[in-house]
């Protein structure tokens, strides 16, 4: 009887020690912002016929309307996939019967996870604010800011620092932000032991990567990722490449093709992070297209394109999904942009 005890003992032992010891996986979603399928076909032309997407696993598609309208804007769009709901362009946070949505930024802070953010744009934009704000417009930046600065990311890089310090309240949420290390510089991002870091980019917008005054998206990701490491815990980190959009917008493919090629580095630096932390799953996607973009011609010699826009807004086609990385198989198929919040929250869940 002993030596059976003793047998059930050293079998049941190691495998509680193992569920004890078991790590959730870390979420890395990262969202060019209007980068559709041209876009992506685009960029992948223009650096030598090759992408970082072409490493992943598993592809979908996402249906990007709003509750309200076929076309969705950045906010109605962040928000579905943030938190599972369609709501009202413009609208961030908040659902359509006025109510306030936890993101999965916050849901996954509850479970014990570490949390970052990092935008080529201010990070007040709609995108980023969609993981931790609720506001009905998403135009009231100092009213996002005021709810950055309370809230539970640990890490953020991105522009927009005039809406925390130049306010029309005269209030200075840098000085009010005393949990976090507000730093200057990259490295002394790097260099920072705080437990929750922020870094500045621009007073307000951040310039196009193409002006060389811009830090490489690559850089704020291996920056926040170290940080990360240093934690020991899962985590859950957004990543936009912001101004891909703002090509669209302005119809130049020259912004389009440098700012998509900014995210594809950005993209193969976290594909090379997962090499030595399996334990990471990978989502790229985009909230919609911007522009209309598509390719009727170029060249073949030096994989040259020359695109058309049909429109300097958004469209309403799908975008793809692309995942690597535990459960990355649950993100095939055709489904609502807010199944992307809802496939996320299975994996926190496990």
């Amino acid at each position: 009887m002993k030596r059976t005890i003793l047998l059930i003992s050293i079998f049941i032992f190691p495998i509680s020690l193992f569920a004890q010891e078991k790590k959730q996986p870390n979420i890395i979603l990262m969202i060019g912002d209007g980068m559709g399928l041209s876009q992506i076909t685009a960029g992948m032309y223009s650096n030598g016929n090759k992408t970082a997407l072409e490493e992943f696993t598993f592809i979908g598609l996402s249906k990007t309307h709003s509750h309200n309208s076929l076309v969705t804007d950045s906010a109605a769009s962040g928000t579905a996939m943030a938190s599972g709901v369609k709501t009202l362009n413009g609208v961030i946070g908040i659902n359509i019967k006025n109510q306030k949505v936890k993101s999965i930024l916050e849901i996954s802070k509850e479970r014990g996870y570490q949390t970052g953010l990092i935008a080529t744009s201010s990070i007040v934009h709609a995108t980023p604010a969609s993981f931790y704000a609720k506001v009905l417009s998403r135009k009231e930046y100092q009213k996002i800011a005021l709810q950055m600065s309370e809230s539970v990311v640990d890490y953020f890089i991105g522009g927009g620092q005039k809406h925390f310090n130049n306010r029309s309240d005269n209030r200075n949420l840098l000085k009010e932000m005393k949990d976090y290390d507000i730093v200057s510089s990259l490295s002394r991002f790097d260099k920072s032991e705080a437990a929750k870091i922020g870094l500045f980019t621009n007073r307000d917008e951040p310039n196009r990567i193409s002006d060389g005054t811009r830090i490489p998206l690559k850089d704020a990701v291996s920056s926040v990722l170290n940080q990360l490491d240093q934690d020991k815990k899962p985590f859950f980190l957004m990543v936009e490449g912001s101004q891909i959009d703002w090509g669209g917008h302005a119809n130049e493919m020259s912004y389009v093709l440098s700012e998509y090629n900014d995210f594809n580095d950005a993209i193969q630096t976290v594909l090379d992070y997962t090499k030595n932390m399996p334990n990471t799953l990978i989502i790229v996607t985009a909230d919609h297209e911007t522009g209309g973009l598509s390719i009727p011609k170029g060249k073949i010699k030096n994989f040259r394109v020359e695109g058309t826009f049909s429109t300097i807004g958004h469209t309403a086609t799908m975008v793809p999904v692309f995942t690597k990385g535990p459960s990355a198989e649950i993100f095939s198929g055709i489904y609502d942009n807010t199944s992307i919040f809802k496939k996320m929250l299975k994996v926190v869940n496990e």
